[in-house]
């Protein structure tokens, strides 16, 4: 180890100790230090209290069971333990945002009533005006994004547009969209 850069070594020595030996005092040393630390950065990503809290428990867990698959010449070990956080982050992210099987309708839905019908007949035609309005430039970048379901960096290579002026592009369209959505 004393080949490392001088900040890879803080911590290196109790990831090792904790996929050598399972020291367990190495790793409360590692999870009081770093615990505090990752729910906070899950929180300034957005997490409530309950989600960072799980969400630390969960990370720090996983380098618990994990420690093997550290390699300080790669990364230090604070870098590890934050990109752990970060996937974790993303994971809980996604089971948020799938339905759990038992949440999922079964049967033929109720038909809307007709003032529910009615309205939404009335936004789509509003959508549609709203999207007719828009630049050509950026209307194609909306279509081939939300229609098509093309990803920025697809819609980039497709056009051959750098990715900023996509997203940039995106943006504003999706601004002036709202704005006309909201004037109704």
């Amino acid at each position: 180890m004393t080949d490392l850069p001088p900040d890879r070594l803080p911590w290196t020595g109790h990831v090792s100790r904790i996929r050598e030996a399972r020291d367990q005092d190495a790793f409360a040393e590692l999870f009081q230090h770093f615990a505090p630390r990752v729910k906070a950065f899950l929180m300034k990503s957005g997490a409530d209290a309950t989600l960072a809290e799980e969400c630390t428990q969960d990370v720090m867990a996983t380098i618990w069971h994990k420690a093997h698959l550290f390699d300080p010449t790669r990364a230090s070990v604070a870098t590890w333990i934050f990109t752990v956080a970060r996937n974790r982050r993303i994971d809980m992210l996604r089971r948020q945002r799938r339905p759990e099987p038992e949440d999922l309708p079964w049967g033929p839905e109720a038909e809307p009533d007709q003032e529910d019908a009615l309205g939404l007949q009335q936004d789509c035609d509003h959508l549609r005006r709203a999207m007719g309005d828009l630049p050509q430039a950026q209307r194609d970048l909306i279509e081939r994004a939300y229609f098509r379901d093309m990803s920025h960096r697809e819609i980039a290579t497709a056009t051959g547009l750098p990715l900023g002026t996509i997203k940039s592009r995106i943006r504003l369209a999706l601004d002036r969209l709202r704005h006309a959505m909201n004037t109704v």
